[in-house]
């Protein structure tokens, strides 16, 4: 690893060295520095310029919906009042008449004042077809049209306006051009509330939305009806824009204007204002896309970007040269810290430098010290401490005491482990132990086991404590029975005097426990204490008599029935235990199709001797001293 040492080789930790402070150094390049400040203080200044574009640009969008909503407003009530004075006089005259045809005198005059006004009609409640109607007929081919059908069709607003509301329509797709419809309420005729219905020209609503600037407005009703567009093509469109961002905006609002950004069905991101007109429900909308509001914004922002880049290459080159003091030794911490992550602690960074950067090198070889004397330490306690408890440990989860807890508790033990033993030098006794128990822990650190101790040759096992995995009784049996596959391949290199084989035997039992730390504040152990415990380690030492390698209590049969093959055993008085114990010896999971059925096809299998016949072994009595340890009952 380049610019690494040997301890051996780099200066001694303590020695003195001459000190220059960085901020010495960074003095140097304050010029340069300044030419991008000047550089962020033109973006920052761009930035506050879009920003008031921004605010100017929402303030002309809204200034502009309003003007034009007064204006439309101004010729609606223009339209409306004339021909409600019109209309007045003639229906005057034809209620007169009794009922003859209405004069076309007073209708005559206001068509000629203004052509682009097409049809009127009054429309009583509840009436299917116009009291009066009147046709503009210098509007050519529109005033042919059926109006009693377009009407019937718009029933529904029509209905609104019976309710003392104005309404307005867009009937331009039934005529084919460019029309708007206004219905307004009119007076009282024969004891009926009346409207005014009236189809005009779009063309003047449309010159009243139609802006010189890059505005473009348009006129929507209160369910977001299309009514009035700057481009006749889409005015002659029957579209609903209830969708469009802006539109729906306005139609939740509950002030009369507002304006916002929003990003359209197109994906151009737009700004848009609205402006209700107080005549009707309808509203104007006026946008402008962002890009044209911050055209200027975006020019200048090019300008300055220019000019920043020819400063900050400029200073770069100064930098650059100036950043070697720096980099190289940071370099080389870098590369440090990548040695260490991979697990190498014997690193000496050299002190190139004598600033903060030289001190940093130092305290990070001190660092690396500290933390391989750590890891040796680490290392150490995780061969005399489960990881699962060492880490509750460290977490400060488990304290002094214990608690009640349901595990599977596992005891093995080698068969005859002093005859196999008794001429061997002790160190080739440590090293078979060695072997055996690494192969042993395996399983059990597989199968989410906890080795509680270690007895000599003994191993005494623990699944449910500190953490439960749901399924710990199955747990200790799988690890029985990888315990078993590892014990035949194990013994078919061995079968020598030096090198007999191992045939071992297993209890298990299931059941509540004391588990903790048990012992003192300078020295604790986590251990597993109880009635339990000890019926397992009494299950363990019948293999013996019994000739089988795995054997469960009664309790834990119960849990695993179902997924493993069990035979029963003769029952066991066991002291402490009042009523007999029934035990089972485990053939192998019922889901393995390799498993023995029967217990004579275990011991060949494993390579026990079954007992001879009439054999006096099924009826041992252990004794502990004078006490009775266990009893095999016929």
């Amino acid at each position: 690893m380049e610019d690494l040492k040997s301890p051996a080789a780099a200066a001694p930790a303590n020695k003195k060295r001459f000190f220059i402070p960085i901020s010495v150094k960074m003095i140097t390049i304050t010029s340069l520095i300044v030419i991008a400040s000047l550089a962020s203080v033109a973006i920052t200044a761009s930035h506050f310029f879009r920003g008031d574009n921004e605010l100017r640009a929402l303030e002309d969008t809204l200034r502009e919906s309003t003007l034009i909503s007064g204006k439309v407003k101004s010729d609606l009530i223009s339209v409306a009042e004339r021909c409600r004075q019109t209309m007045s006089k003639t229906v005057e005259e034809y209620l007169k008449s009794s009922g003859k045809e209405p004069s076309a005198i007073y209708a005559d005059a206001l068509f000629h004042r203004d052509p682009g006004i097409y049809y009127i009609s009054i429309v009583k409640k509840g009436d299917k077809i116009p009291l009066v109607e009147l046709k503009n007929q210098a509007a050519g081919a529109i005033v042919s049209s059926d109006f009693n059908t377009l009407l019937k069709s718009y029933q529904a607003l029509i209905e609104k306006t019976f309710k003392g509301e104005e309404v307005l329509m867009n009937p331009s797709a039934y005529f084919n051009e460019a029309v708007v419809g206004m219905a307004v309420p009119f007076e009282i005729i024969e004891g009926k509330e009346s409207v005014l219905v009236v189809f005009f020209a779009m063309e003047r609503l449309i010159e009243s939305i139609r802006t010189k600037g890059f505005i473009n407005s348009f006129m929507v009703s209160g369910n977001g009806d299309l009514i009035v567009h700057y481009d006749p093509a889409m005015a002659r469109s029957k579209l609903n824009l209830s969708g469009n961002p802006i539109v729906k905006m306005m139609m939740a609002a509950t002030n009369p204007n507002g304006n916002t950004f929003y990003v359209d069905e197109s994906a151009v991101k737009n700004l848009g204002a609205f402006q209700r007109i107080g005549f009707t429900d309808c509203a104007v909308i006026s946008t402008v896309p962002e890009t044209i509001v911050f055209q200027q914004v975006t020019r200048l922002q090019r300008i300055i970007l220019f000019i920043t880049l020819i400063a900050l290459g400029i200073a770069v080159i100064f930098i650059y040269i100036f950043s070697a003091t720096l980099t190289s030794p940071l370099k080389g911490l870098a590369d440090a810290a990548k040695y260490i992550q991979k697990g190498h602690f014997d690193v000496e960074v050299p002190a190139y430098t004598r600033d903060e950067i030289g001190m940093l090198g130092e305290s990070f070889t001190e660092m690396a010290r500290g933390l391989s004397e750590r890891e040796k330490m680490k290392d150490a306690l995780g061969k005399f401490v489960n990881k699962e408890i060492a880490d509750l440990v460290l977490k400060d989860a488990i304290k002094l005491g214990g608690e009640r807890k349901d595990v599977a508790v596992f005891f093995s033990d080698i068969r005859s482990f002093t005859s196999l033993v008794e001429n061997m030098p002790p160190e080739e006794v440590v090293e078979f132990l060695n072997g055996y128990m690494t192969m042993m822990v395996n399983c059990v650190n597989e199968t989410g086991g906890v080795v509680d101790k270690f007895i000599g040759d003994a191993i005494m096992a623990v699944w449910g404590a500190p953490l439960s995995h749901g399924n710990d009784t199955e747990n200790a049996v799988n690890c029985a029975l990888l315990m078993r596959k590892s014990l035949i391949e194990f013994n078919k290199s061995r079968g020598t005097k030096n090198r007999p084989k191992i045939y071992i035997g297993i209890g298990i039992n299931s059941g509540p426990v004391l588990a903790g730390q048990i012992g003192s504040q300078e020295r604790m152990e986590y251990t597993v204490i109880g009635d339990t415990v000890n019926l397992a380690s009494r299950i363990e030492s019948l293999n013996k008599p019994f000739a089988t390698d795995i054997l469960i209590s009664e309790e834990a049969c119960k849990i695993v029935k179902n997924k493993f093959v069990v035979q029963p055993m003769k029952k066991i008085r066991v002291k402490g235990k009042k009523e007999p114990q029934q035990i089972y010896a485990v053939l192998g999971r019922k889901d393995d199709p390799s498993s023995p059925k029967t217990l004579t096809a275990l011991r060949m299998l494993v390579g026990i001797d079954a007992p001879p016949p009439g054999s006096d072994k099924d009826k041992d009595a252990i004794f502990e001293g004078k006490e009775l340890k266990y009893e095999i009952i016929d």
